[in-house]
């Protein structure tokens, strides 16, 4: 795929979660009698996820009939050249009332993440990285903390109910013991492009969908920062861990967490 191509990739990508965004805030608003589908532990949906998730496919395909489609919602067939959504990461957030939700777009060619956007529409934030061009919030150029040690921030930490509590704890107990602090806002993709502004100094979840955290792996990689080979034993459709961090932290959190 040619750079003609992926930066009309780039511009759809934008202005596709700006819209799916829209909606998402305006049901957000009005969720009086808002129908609630528990999928599983610790995984909740809603017709404005569905809702969403369709108008970011139609408007995508439309533009892109030959491209590959995976979403949270609607599953799909990944192929060589693929676009990985979640319409509305944070559903939990959603449904409590709690502005702390985001649209994720990433685009993936084999095993790289070509682009990545999230789209926050509470505090109207468009996070976007391209492969080689930078990572950006609204035209500004996105640096990670100057961060070198673990007491220098906070680090964000999600949690999933497919992997040992334990190992969440004991890595808490490490990076508590080192002078550290945690939170948990309730949206990876979130968190993940906080690192890439400097926000959070890293990120660490166990288990996470490739959906949740592709396009921000995207930000963080082309912002500066490090993250872990994420994309490899069937990750694109089975999830894997995922760590990221500021550059001048990127030994120790792999130490911390064990990934590379």
């Amino acid at each position: 795929m040619n750079e003609t191509q992926l930066g009309a990739r780039f511009t759809a990508a934008q202005a596709v979660a700006r819209a799916a965004g829209a909606v998402a805030l305006a049901r957000f608003r009005d969720r009086d009698g808002l129908a609630v589908e528990h999928k599983g532990e610790q995984d909740v949906a809603t017709a404005v996820d569905r809702e969403v998730e369709a108008l970011i496919r139609a408007r995508l395909l439309d533009s892109f009939p030959d491209d590959g489609f995976l979403g949270e919602e609607s599953g799909g067939a990944p192929g060589a050249e693929t676009w990985v959504v979640d319409p509305i990461d944070g559903t939990a957030c959603f449904v409590a009332g709690i502005p702390v939700w985001c649209v994720s777009i990433a685009f993936v060619v084999g095993r790289q993440v070509e682009i990545g956007v999230i789209y926050d529409p509470n505090a109207d934030e468009m996070f976007a990285a391209r492969r080689g061009g930078g990572a950006w919030l609204d035209g500004t150029p996105l640096a990670p903390a100057p961060a070198t040690s673990f007491a220098d921030g906070t680090l964000g930490v999600g949690y999933s109910l497919r992997r040992s509590a334990q190992t969440t704890l004991d890595l808490l107990a490490t990076l508590l013991d080192a002078g550290g602090m945690f939170q948990r806002n309730g949206s990876g993709a979130l968190m993940l492009a906080y690192v890439a502004a400097g926000r959070l100094i890293g990120y660490f979840e166990a288990h996470i969908n490739s959906w949740d955290c592709l396009a921000g792996l995207a930000l963080v990689r082309e912002a500066g920062g490090w993250t872990n080979d994420y994309l490899t034993d069937g990750a694109l459709a089975d999830g894997n861990p995922i760590a990221a961090a500021a550059p001048g932290l990127a030994a120790e959190m792999q130490t911390l967490t064990g990934l590379q």
